[in-house]
């Protein structure tokens, strides 16, 4: 047994002794010093390196890394899913795809964008040199730099591990539907980015649950083939579980669509990583890596946020299914006035994305986003909501127009869209006698990723494209009506096969 599992199985006996009232004291030391010998291994191995000497060779390195990740996805498993005997077991994990780094410390890394307002960008990255500058240089042609923006940074630490300098730079204010050239920290590659339209129509990718398989790099590669203007993506990015070299593997592997193109998300469970038993507080590292438009939006929280697309015809809400949403809390207060404040005769889309879908007739997961469902979804239903995206389930599933687990043509549309590529596989079991099954208008289990391309202010079209062989092929697709129409009729079915 090599000395990865012996601590792994260290670290096992001295939980259930602090569970059971010993000194959480023993748990820390034994914790940390396991993170830190297996993080070294890990942080090595995603840089495309070897490690010699005493402490491990590249066998070791890998049955270290995976003795690891084996444990944190168990121990994570136990503390925030609460298996019960009859949960949804999952086929066996996918090996991960790591991107190794083995550029100058100072190059950019890990770059990708966001949208502040109606024109300017967030710009973020990472460098290993923690003294890089936090500059952005930019302009309309090649190498042609006329305009210098400067931000700032910061830098994390979890366990043994200190993230490199984590920039962040907003520039603007740019023109819309416009292609920019860009630079960071006066080093490295040159990048290229579109901004939004001002006007509809817009395109929108629609993924959850990515993480950093081969599965993913499939996603990613049908993503880039055909254009669109935005991604979004509901919760569920690297799969890092703890593991924070891998939040960097997953940055460069996302870096030739995310630098290109807007990247805006929201949190899942897989990004909360709080360790309670030694003291390290949720989303450390999702906040830190993947800042998003909050102040702007009146958020209090990184974790749930609103921004307008199309000069304001359509406005987005990501929720936080991970943050407090009771009535009282702050996101339910949040929501209230955020949504108060659509005027839908000049908005008339109203999209929102969460992470633990509130509508599921898939085996797992069921009954987890039914909380959140009963205490928000008057406030989505009176605001009329065009539809509600979701990921968390590893699956595809669209239901009908829905309120209060009845079929309602004034209600959202509700779609599933966690299929992205994770480690974990695909949800495979849904469940025929379903008491929502009747309202489940297409269901399958595979990967894939959604495209809604807002035509006009009455007019949507939302595509499923599954991953199948060498092309996306269109599985789903369906005609919306904006519910700010004057007409509010139920969309057009679209065409699906039989279920699975």
């Amino acid at each position: 047994m090599c000395a990865a599992f012996r601590v792994a199985a260290s670290l096992i006996r001295v939980l259930y002794h602090v569970a059971a009232g010993s000194v959480l004291g023993v748990a820390r030391v034994l914790f940390a010093a396991a993170n830190e010998r297996c993080l070294r291994c890990m942080s090595q191995a995603a840089l495309g390196r070897s490690v010699t000497g005493t402490f491990c060779g590249d066998l070791l390195v890998g049955a270290m890394a995976q003795s690891w990740r084996v444990l944190m996805q168990g121990l994570t498993s136990l503390v925030f899913l609460c298996a019960r005997a009859d949960e949804y077991v999952r086929p066996p994990p996918s090996p991960l795809v790591l991107t190794a780094h083995d550029k100058p410390a100072a190059h950019p890394q890990q770059v990708h964008i966001s949208t502040v307002g109606s024109d300017r960008m967030r710009i973020s990255w990472v460098t290993d040199d923690r003294n890089a500058p936090s500059v952005v240089e930019y302009g309309k042609s090649r190498g042609n730099y006329t305009v210098s923006t400067t931000g700032g940074h910061a830098t994390y630490r979890y366990f043994f591990y200190k993230s490199g300098a984590i920039h962040h730079v907003t520039i603007g204010p740019l023109s819309p539907s416009t292609t920019y050239h860009y630079r960071c920290g006066k080093a490295g590659d040159e990048f290229t980015l579109r901004t939004p339209p001002a006007s509809l129509p817009i395109e929108l990718v629609v993924i959850g649950d990515l993480g950093q398989t081969g599965w993913t790099a499939s996603t990613l590669s049908h993503i880039g083939g055909a254009d669109y203007d935005m991604l979004l993506l509901p919760g569920d990015l690297s799969y890092a579980d703890t593991q924070q070299p891998l939040w960097d593997s997953f940055g460069r592997l996302v870096q030739p669509l995310a630098s290109a193109r807007p990247w805006m998300v929201t949190e899942g469970n897989h990004e909360v990583e709080a360790l309670p038993v030694v003291g390290f507080a949720p989303f450390v590292a999702y906040n830190a890596r993947w800042r998003m438009p909050h102040d702007e939006s009146g958020s209090a929280s990184n974790l749930y946020y609103s921004f307008d697309m199309a000069g304001g015809a359509a406005h987005v809400v990501m929720l936080g299914s991970y943050a407090e949403f009771e009535k009282g809390s702050e996101q339910y207060a949040w929501l209230e006035r955020d949504l108060a404040g659509v005027d839908r005769r000049k908005t008339p889309w109203l999209l929102v994305l969460l992470h633990a879908p509130w509508y599921n007739t898939n085996q797992a997961h069921q009954g987890e986003g039914e909380a959140m469902r009963a205490a928000m979804e008057t406030l989505l239903y009176e605001a009329r909501v065009d539809v509600v995206f979701s990921g968390h389930v590893h699956a595809y599933e669209r239901f009908t127009r829905i309120y209060d687990n009845e079929a309602d043509s004034r209600g959202p549309m509700f779609i599933t869209i966690g299929d992205g590529g994770n480690r974990e596989g695909l949800a495979l079991e849904f469940l025929k006698d379903h008491k929502s099954a009747h309202m489940s208008v297409f269901r399958e289990a595979s990967f894939g990723h959604g495209r809604l391309r807002i035509v006009n202010e009455t007019s949507a079209v939302w595509t499923w494209h599954r991953n199948d062989d060498e092309c996306a092929t269109v599985r789903d697709e369906v005609w919306l009506e904006s519910l700010a129409s004057p007409k509010l009729s139920k969309p057009t079915a679209g065409r699906h096969d039989e279920e699975l």
